[in-house]
């Protein structure tokens, strides 16, 4: 998000940052960013207020979820704003795949169509539907939308992490491999994906690289640990849960493999990125690695990361990698140019910010252009309007 606004302000956008979460200590500076923010209330004709005074060329949605609550009255105050929705990831895949993987032990399984065209597959989509334009990190994702939800291509675009890679200095991913040691697996453990890549851990992976290094220890960190995980640390079995950490690219640095056991997910793996830029080969699921290497200009294809579904292999590939040097070295040093070539954010804010404004230039054109989604806008958000008023009225 923060990454998208910047883009915003380099194109000479002031930027207001509305919402309803009540303010936290662990925010932004956002008067050192230039930002200035507003707190906003949920069903309150007080957001139609502001948002007609704002008067806003352009109003972003952070997920599905805002855009159901307040694009309607984006629509009927600001009817010429452009309305971007910023999807984060398809949130319907991600919950799809973790609904399959409850009863699976150590199993991946393949999304069916049936699966995947839940009741809030529905909601997401139609406010992407809704939007002028969306925004997606995965080109995976798009091509789900496009070719199984027949999204419109024209409404999507393709916004990956963009990284300012001159910031990532050379001493991030120098640190040769005689001087690391040990596994590490991150995440915040608000996220369930998170959660049950430790369980896998645990249960199934730690239990075999342990038995092959048994002076090796497994380092996981993540915020927010609950006790459910904590109680999961064991320093026999060399199963050390660490939970949060104050400088994540410090642990990183000093590892030796990133391990990310994911069975469910979506959109882009941000401690895949982070693990790279620090130097840190990984072990991973095709979950963990989708989206990060394939190539839609067709150059050659750079990894620093080994994929694998099937958690016996997944153990046997740990032990070989943390032990052959020469291989190891040469996911260390894709990292660079993988980064460069997949993330780099002049291309990509360049990208974003072209078509955004091309469409801004024939907003007309491109709306009618887009007759399902202004039947949506229509017809589904009145729904959403009269249970909004009521709730106002009853809170009244």
């Amino acid at each position: 998000m923060l990454q998208l606004l910047q883009s915003f302000q380099a194109d000479d956008y002031a930027v207001t940052y509305a919402s309803p979460a009540q303010p936290s200590q662990h925010a932004i500076d956002f008067a050192a960013a230039n930002i200035t923010p507003v707190n906003i209330e949920l069903n309150s004709t007080s957001f139609d207020d502001f948002v007609f005074n704002l008067a806003p060329s352009v109003v972003m949605f952070d997920r599905f979820m805002m855009e159901e609550q307040f694009a309607w009255r984006v629509e009927k105050c600001c009817p010429q704003a452009l309305r971007v929705l910023d999807t984060e990831d398809l949130h319907c895949l991600r919950l799809a795949r973790q609904v399959l993987a409850k009863g699976n032990s150590n199993v991946i399984q393949h999304v069916s169509k049936e699966s995947l065209f839940s009741d809030y597959a529905k909601r997401e989509v139609a406010a992407i539907l809704r939007c002028d334009l969306s925004l997606m990190i995965s080109e995976y994702e798009m091509d789900i939308l496009i070719n199984t939800f027949n999204v419109p291509a024209h409404i999507l675009a393709y916004v990956p992490f963009m990284l300012n890679l001159p910031d990532i200095t050379a001493e991030q991913i120098v640190v040769p491999f005689s001087e690391r040691k040990n596994f590490v697996s991150i995440g915040n453990f608000r996220h369930d994906p998170n959660w049950d890549a430790v369980l896998m851990l645990k249960q199934h992976i730690w239990p075999l690289i342990r038995k092959a290094l048994p002076n090796v220890q497994l380092h996981i960190y993540g915020a927010y640990p609950p006790k459910k995980v904590t109680q999961l640390n064991n320093e026999k079995q060399g199963f050390l849960v660490k939970g949060w950490c104050e400088d994540a690219s410090e642990i990183l640095q000093h590892g030796r493999i990133l391990l990310a056991p994911l069975r469910f997910g979506a959109g882009l793996k941000g401690k895949m990125l982070d693990a790279a830029q620090c130097g840190l080969p990984a072990v991973t699921t095709s979950i963990g690695a989708e989206g990060l290497y394939a190539d839609r200009k067709s150059q050659g294809v750079l990894e620093t990361s080994i994929a694998t579904d099937d958690f016996n292999e997944f153990a046997q590939l740990a032990i070989d990698l943390y032990e052959n040097e020469e291989r190891w070295n040469t996911l260390q040093k894709n990292g660079p140019a993988w980064l460069e070539q997949r993330f780099s954010k002049p291309t990509y804010e360049v990208e974003f910010l072209i078509k955004l404004n091309d469409i801004i230039s024939q907003l007309k054109e491109h709306r009618l252009n887009n007759f399902t989604g202004s039947m949506l806008l229509h017809h589904s958000m009145k729904s959403t309007q009269y249970m909004a008023q009521w709730i106002e009225a009853k809170n009244s």
